[in-house]
């Protein structure tokens, strides 16, 4: 026999008097019977077991022990055939077979592959504690992973963002809002539901503070499933970076969720190098859908971090300073560029076999054949959670309207850090797209605050926010909640920009860069 494994959760938090564990082993023996289903009964309840009754075991210790005016609840499991009688008999029962248990508290999702058992173990109080449930997992079930990203046959790319979801345990709680009746986390699945079916995105991107933190996410593990659940549902490439209130779940730190976001179906997430600071500072590619799989667009993403400074008092650690990107993320990041691959832009499928011909001939001028020849990096696009300072400079001018370059309205206070290791100056502005300049990073879209939605180029880089996705996150009433859409066209020389609204409605549409858009930024 295997050793005996602890399930490191406990089966009535907030509910029972101490803590509670589930242990199980597991097997290669070949004259061990395997267990084939699970059931929770209560006392003398033993009837309502399934035929035949000899093949059932009951556990003597109630899981309910410890919990103050709720009926004893106890765990039976059926024996099945071992795995020599599985193998002589050729029986291959494997799917039916109990792999794994976990616990999940709360009404969400269970994760990929587990399944409720109920009743629950411990049933909550209203505004006190939650339904704790056994999952379990039967037979093998393979973690769906994503295809590489890559453009339409018809040279587009689609990504929506969904900025500060603010997901709790519970079913969190609706915030300035005028939805009624309203059931914040629920409500927000459903509104992120209809939206991605009105999309239909190639990529989704959570900008941080997927949880609420401040006391509600106290078990991150049973809400991670549950704000992916919708993307999941849809198998739907998904990438996140972490945000400030992230780090406020307990003792699941930051590298501990990200192990358990890169084994979720359809994850593209990493946690990029260890000597970086912050967990999930990554790369990802978007390639031409021909044999070439030549990068048409290059996303990055970076962990803005939580917070940098605080101070303890009676009540505990109160931060006074949000975080900021560090040195080792501005070093990561010219690493990262540098590294990105150049090729002939605007690029079309059969570009190779064009520039292949014009590079086969001979008598023309040398400045022609430069100007073929002219290598570019993909345009890039970057999300991280908390603004840098410079997100709110003022506005580049177009030099044809001879207005700003903004959209949208920013309705929050300024909300940045308050160091600065110069990300702007030495990392954005130092990216270039060649050797003759130009700026690889065109767009950086965060998340953090909830009613700014505005789009502003600064010295040739647009910050765009998002606006708050979820009734859990505070709002404002009149505001609507929102997504906000990048639509890359033309292989990548187009990038458009909207907000979905809760209501379905498209706002603040604009060509940020390319065909349509404006004049781009030279100095």
């Amino acid at each position: 026999m295997g050793k005996w494994t602890r399930v490191e959760r406990d089966l009535q938090p907030k509910t029972g008097i101490y803590y509670l564990s589930f242990y199980y082993r597991r097997t290669r023996r070949l004259d061990v019977p395997l267990i084939t289903d699970l059931k929770l009964l209560g006392a003398d309840q033993e009837n309502l077991l399934p035929h035949p009754l000899d093949e059932w075991r009951g556990v003597a210790h109630s899981l309910r022990d410890g919990v103050s005016g709720q009926a004893s609840l106890y765990l039976w499991y059926k024996l099945g055939p071992t795995m020599g009688e599985m193998l002589t008999k050729n029986v291959t029962q494997t799917a039916d077979l109990i792999m794994e248990l976990d616990v999940l508290n709360g009404e969400g999702r269970p994760f990929y592959g587990f399944e409720n058992l109920d009743p629950p173990l411990a049933i909550g109080k209203p505004g006190q504690s939650e339904n704790v449930h056994l999952i379990y997992k039967r037979g093998v079930k393979p973690i769906p992973r994503a295809k590489p990203l890559h453009f339409s046959h018809a040279g587009h790319f689609k990504i929506l963002q969904v900025a500060d979801l603010h997901f709790s345990v519970s079913n969190g709680r609706c915030r300035d809002t005028s939805l009624s009746p309203c059931k914040g986390d629920s409500d927000t699945l459903e509104l992120m539901n209809r939206t991605l079916d009105l999309e239909k995105p190639d990529l989704v991107v959570f900008s941080g503070d997927q949880l609420n933190g401040q006391g509600t996410s106290w078990d991150p593990r049973s809400v991670l499933a549950k704000y992916a659940g919708p993307v999941i549902d849809r198998q739907i490439p998904w990438a996140m970076v972490f945000g400030n209130h992230d780090s406020e779940v307990g003792d699941l730190t930051r590298h501990g969720q990200l192990r358990i976001l890169r084994n979720m179906p359809y994850s593209l997430v990493e946690a990029g190098p260890s000597d970086v600071h912050g967990v999930g500072n990554y790369v990802l590619s978007v390639r031409s859908p021909d044999p070439s799989r030549t990068r048409l667009l290059t996303l990055y993403f970076l962990d803005s971090g939580s917070y940098s400074a605080g101070a303890w008092d009676w009540f505990g650690w109160t931060p006074t300073e949000y975080d900021y990107l560090r040195q080792s993320q501005i070093d990561w990041f010219l690493h990262e560029s540098s590294l990105s691959p150049m090729h002939e832009r605007p690029w079309h499928p059969d570009t190779g076999k064009d520039l292949g011909d014009a590079w086969g001939r001979t008598g023309q001028g040398k400045k022609r054949q430069t100007s073929q020849r002219s290598l570019v990096k993909p345009n890039g696009l970057m999300f991280y959670h908390i603004p840098i300072q410079e997100t709110y400079s003022t506005a580049d001018i177009d030099p044809i309207s001879n207005k700003k370059l903004e959209i949208g309205e920013q309705l929050d206070d300024k909300s940045t850090p308050k160091k600065n290791d110069g990300f702007f100056d030495k990392g954005l502005l130092k990216a270039f797209e060649n050797e003759l300049g130009g700026r690889e990073i065109k767009v950086v879209a965060n998340g953090h605050v909830h009613l700014t939605n505005s789009c502003r180029r600064v010295l040739g880089i647009w910050f765009c926010f998002n606006g708050g996705s979820s009734y859990s996150g505070y709002g404002k009433t009149g505001v609507d909640r929102r997504f906000r859409v990048f639509n890359i066209t033309d292989w990548g020389e187009t990038i458009t920009t909207y907000g979905r609204t809760e209501h379905g409605e498209v706002v603040d549409k604009i060509v940020l860069v390319g065909h349509g858009g404006p004049t781009p930024y030279e100095g």
